[in-house]
């Protein structure tokens, strides 16, 4: 008989708040634990959610009616916190990234290969409209052969969560490249052979030589991928840009039949006419299937613009594109907590079903590995002055 999920948050902070209900109220879910090295968190989410405190995450792992975590600790903890649960049969969620070092992520996807546990990396982007739209378009053929994408995720560092934590404003955007990565890779179904990357300096002194544990300088990086279809891309992380939203975007994706352009809410599809005697493309606005429900339902105000690039209605409403997926989702989680383009409903559902289950999701080892690793690769190249550099891949998920 399959095992119901008996779940622990690790990190009870701001973002993992987002997800508590949902997991609790999954139909494969039998109870969910808090866990926080700060304890008055763990007291807050336990009043908040009527959830049991375990005191740590040692705890945790000698647990046995425990079978499966969420990482939601600090980023470059993810890696070590998702080795120690997987050694201990846990299956794991694990917000992004995936890991800090390739070591980690190859130890990780070894483990889960290995283990047979489920692992799935939350990565929100994978579910945006427009990357759904762009996979949608080039699985039915209307792309073409892939030539060219550009991704980016654009967040100024005085407020994104770690530009707020001291030790942790110097780290390099790359760190954890995946709100790009994961949208253009899926979206053309390929990977990373080689990057090249160059980053932009400031004045802030958490960038200055010698300030940050890592030893970086660059405020916004800038990586050009070569990737194993023969298409290139190119994916920007950027921390020091003054800019709305979206934050994270597939801007372009150009292929021999068909091309993708997208700024603030305006999405264009561009096809050209098998026509002998002439060139023509013919011109689609999909802005209705790729918009949240809610911003088209808005579009005539006269300030819709500047609404839209200030996250008015980029949260929990979703857009035509998501329709089919959301098709799944547990009737539990109607008028629960969404957000980040309507994607944690789905993240959610992905990870309860197939550990549930013992499917191979979506957003395994594998993908994560594919989107975390040209990232922490391109950091080096960047260091390196932009020399280029080979970017080691692990694999595609195994069929399970």
């Amino acid at each position: 008989m399959k095992q119901k999920l008996t779940i622990a948050l690790i990190g009870c902070g701001s973002f993992a708040e987002d997800f508590v209900e949902l997991f609790k109220k999954h139909p494969n879910t039998e109870k969910v634990y808090v866990c926080d090295l700060i304890r008055e968190r763990a007291e807050a989410f336990s009043k908040q959610f009527d959830c049991e405190i375990i005191d740590t995450f040692e705890d945790v792992l000698k647990k046995e009616d425990v079978n499966c975590i969420l990482n939601f600790t600090r980023r470059h903890q993810h890696g070590d916190i998702t080795i120690r649960a997987l050694k201990a049969g846990k299956h794991v969620y694990s917000s992004v990234p995936m890991a800090s070092s390739v070591e980690e992520c190859k130890e990780i996807v070894e483990l889960v290969k290995d283990t047979g546990l489920t692992y799935v990396i939350g990565e929100t982007c994978y579910y945006y409209p427009c990357a759904m739209f762009c996979r949608e378009a080039y699985k039915n053929g209307k792309i073409g052969k892939f030539q060219y994408g550009a991704a980016q995720y654009y967040h100024h560092i005085d407020s994104i969560s770690y530009g707020k934590i001291k030790e942790e404003r110097g780290m390099p955007p790359l760190f954890y490249p995946t709100h790009s990565t994961a949208m253009i890779l899926s979206a053309c179904d390929s990977y990373v052979k080689r990057v090249v990357c160059f980053g932009c300096k400031t004045d802030d002194e958490a960038f200055l030589p010698g300030n940050n544990e890592w030893g970086n300088e660059h405020i916004n990086q800038y990586v050009l991928m070569e990737l194993a279809n023969g298409g290139t891309a190119r994916v920007t992380e950027a921390r020091g840009f003054s800019y709305g939203s979206p934050s994270s975007y597939i801007s372009n994706m150009y292929g021999t039949k068909g091309s993708y352009e997208f700024s603030n809410a305006q999405h264009l599809f561009f096809e050209r006419e098998d026509n002998t005697e002439k060139d023509i493309i013919h011109v689609t606005d999909v802005s209705d299937y790729v918009n949240p429900a809610d911003m088209v339902k808005n579009k005539h105000l006269p300030d819709f613009k500047e609404k839209a690039a200030n996250w008015e209605w980029q949260r929990n409403s979703p857009a035509k594109v998501q329709e089919e997926e959301y098709k799944r989702v547990p009737a539990e989680f109607e008028g629960l907590r969404n957000s980040h383009m309507a994607s944690h409903q789905l993240l959610v559902d992905d990870f309860c079903t197939c550990a549930f289950e013992g499917k191979m999701p979506v957003l395994n080892a594998w993908f994560a590995a594919r989107s975390n690793v040209p990232g922490l690769v391109a950091i080096e190249s960047a260091k390196q002055g932009g020399i280029p550099l080979e970017v080691p891949d692990f694999g595609d998920a195994p069929v399970k």
